[in-house]
């Protein structure tokens, strides 16, 4: 933290006055950019998708659950893993909070990965999740969805994520996406964010953007994974490597997974 610049309490109001309203700048075009969101055109779901769940298999339009939106979190946990991303983690840390009120918004919740079902409940069982969590082993979603990538995506070192061509990293990325159903049971894909795209769904990283020090995310990778851990995991060591997993202390290879 840079040293701070002490002044008399009326020389901080006006500097606090200033900034205020540059924070008035900023709501008011997250507001703006909020309605742009909610105009964006739809596009319709032809695509049948059958995913494996805790109630059974289920489709996406069955996902709704009553409702007439539904939130996908693309959740990085792969086939094989022993457990999900840190800071998909991290994420939906935040989100299970909030269920309760979702459900008051006609909104349903559920995250979604390509580890096999049994897999995914070890984990959610584990981290004391509550969310709905589905499978999409063996179905094109998450392709289509542009978060997991093929051996022949990798093979060729660019990956469409993001909405552009960027470098293959690993095999499974994180996302949202937002889908729409109508009287008539028809489903609609209306927005998607990948990357720092929803970021201010993280109420931890807006409450340390209040403080002094701020995030602090000084290296080495100058992001989330320099501190965040399962929230089981923290004071035990061990790191988090550039693709989002956590390693155990004594591990110098990070894995690509």
């Amino acid at each position: 933290m840079n040293q701070p610049n002490v002044v008399s309490r009326t020389e901080w109001l006006v500097a606090r006055t200033q900034l205020l309203s540059r924070e008035k700048e900023l709501t008011h075009l997250r507001d703006e950019l909020s309605a742009q969101r909610r105009k964006l055109p739809w596009v319709k779901v032809d695509k049948t998708y059958v995913f494996d769940g805790p109630d059974g298999r289920e489709t996406l339009a069955d996902l709704f659950g009553g409702r007439s939106q539904l939130l996908v979190k693309h959740f990085m946990f792969g086939p094989g893993w022993q457990e999900g991303c840190v800071g998909c983690s991290f994420e939906v840390d935040h989100i299970e909070a909030a269920l309760v009120h979702l459900d008051q918004r006609d909104v349903r919740f559920v995250a979604i990965s390509r580890a096999p079902l049994p897999e995914i409940q070890v984990f959610q069982q584990r981290m004391g999740w509550h969310f709905k969590w589905l499978s999409s082993f063996g179905n094109d979603f998450n392709y289509d969805y542009h978060v997991s990538f093929t051996p022949d995506d990798a093979a060729r070192g660019k990956v469409y994520y993001n909405y552009a061509m960027c470098d293959f990293q690993i095999d499974e990325l994180s996302g949202i996406s937002v889908f729409s159903r109508d009287a008539a049971g028809d489903v609609y894909h209306t927005y998607g964010a990948y990357g720092r795209g929803a970021e201010e769904v993280l109420g931890t990283y807006m409450l340390l953007d209040l403080l002094p020090k701020g995030r602090e995310e000084n290296g080495p990778n100058h992001n989330l994974t320099d501190w965040v851990r399962h929230h089981d995991r923290y004071g035990s060591g061990g790191y988090v490597d550039t693709t989002g997993r956590y390693q155990p202390a004594g591990r110098t290879e990070p894995c690509c997974g």
